[in-house]
């Protein structure tokens, strides 16, 4: 049977089996449940199901030669999704598969919804755009490199709402455009500002691996208390500060972000950053509490916006987003690594630019980041851009 069809095949039958829970999926067809979710019990009777079939059956050399082919065939979506059917066989294909799939950083690529968590590629930046519905106050990121250029390839990684509050804003972050609900298997995250939206907090949905970052336990102890479907908790991954322009001068906007959950020696020679590989179900952490470290090991990572230059011909401010950025708006940025001398971090490495966020037509933003951030993480700190902010500018 040729490679194809044989996958083909794996699709459909891939989708039969998953029809009547896409609903409770957090990326629909895109979605592998992960062992410890709530919908493991619903997983395993589909599981059980496969299990006994031909395709659970196949020597594990073939089923390995078979699913490096396709990996190395599908680079990018939708194609990509071929790699996910094989997943959704049975569990034997789905552990072969998340052996055979390498990280975003090793090999550049977005596959699995954990892929969302995990640091972007060293060298090359993953190129995504954000479209902005302003009539429902929704963001849409999307893999690509711009509706225009991209066409039907493009991919919906996250979703945003902004809702406003008396006293704050929080911007709801989801793998889908229609369920925000914080105790949904869809929630992520979000990103919630201050009174005067010169501050913001980024929350996630659980703890990142090997990094004890603050939790927020009251809403935890309120829906234990009233015995109902408890709310996912909340983990404190970093902090986002815009400076006040008081004086009212004219410039960018200046920001700095304090990534507490990715280590400064992260971008030195030889540092890691963290990499979940599942999501996982960390209620009962949550209950005991995670405080951030200050010791000199866990020293936070810090990000500066870069610093732009006065074009006197064209009398603005200008960076070089090369090629990416396309129209001048206050909201438009790169961020740098902002090391200390006693980090022993390389003046490069220094300059490379982890994160850039820009606009290129009306309600359309490009977003390009790299290592050691993640998707989420890059989207939260460029919806902070959009939020109102009178007092810096």
């Amino acid at each position: 049977m040729p490679l194809t069809s044989f996958v083909r095949e794996i699709g459909n039958m891939s989708k039969k089996f998953t029809k009547n829970e896409k609903h409770e999926c957090r990326r629909g067809g895109a979605y592998i449940a992960p062992d410890s979710s709530p919908l493991s019990s619903t997983a395993g009777s589909s599981t059980a199901l496969t299990e006994h079939g031909r395709w659970a059956n196949l020597p594990p050399e073939l089923l390995l030669d078979i699913i490096q082919r396709v990996e190395a065939r599908e680079t990018c979506w939708p194609g990509r999704g071929d790699v996910v059917a094989c997943a959704s066989v049975c569990r034997s294909w789905r552990q072969i598969t998340k052996e055979v799939v390498k990280t975003p950083e090793q090999c550049g690529f977005l596959t699995f919804p954990i892929s969302l968590k995990q640091p972007g590629p060293r060298d090359t930046p993953i190129e995504c755009f954000i479209q902005r519905e302003k009539a429902t106050s929704t963001y849409r990121l999307y893999m690509g490199l711009s509706p225009a250029l991209s066409g039907n390839l493009n991919k919906l990684l996250l979703v945003a709402k902004k809702v406003r509050r008396a006293t704050c804003t929080d911007f709801v972050i989801s793998l889908v455009g229609n369920d925000f609900s914080r105790s949904s298997n869809n929630y992520v995250g979000k990103l919630k500002s201050n009174f005067m939206g010169t501050k913001f907090n980024i929350f996630d949905s659980q703890p990142p691996k090997d990094s004890p970052v603050r939790s927020t336990n009251r809403s935890l102890q309120k829906t234990h208390s009233r015995q109902v479907s408890p709310r996912k908790p909340m983990f404190i991954t970093a902090k986002i500060s815009y400076e006040l322009n008081v004086l009212r001068t004219r410039g960018p906007r200046r920001m700095k972000c304090d990534m507490y959950s990715i280590p400064a020696s992260a971008i030195g020679q030889g540092g890691t950053a963290p990499t979940p590989t599942a999501f996982t179900n960390c209620n009962d952490e949550a209950r005991l509490g995670f405080k951030t470290l200050k010791s000199a090991q866990n020293v936070p990572l810090v990000m500066r916006n870069k610093a732009p230059r006065w074009h006197e011909q064209l009398q603005c401010w200008c960076l070089n987003f090369k090629g990416r950025v396309t129209v001048a708006s206050v909201k438009n940025f790169q961020l740098v690594a902002a090391a200390e001398p006693s980090q022993n971090v390389t003046v490069p490495e220094q300059e490379k630019v982890i994160l850039q966020f820009g606009k290129i037509g009306k309600d359309i933003f490009t977003m390009d980041y790299r290592y050691p951030l993640s998707a989420l993480q890059a989207f939260a700190i460029s919806l902070s851009s959009f939020d109102t902010k009178p007092v810096c500018e």
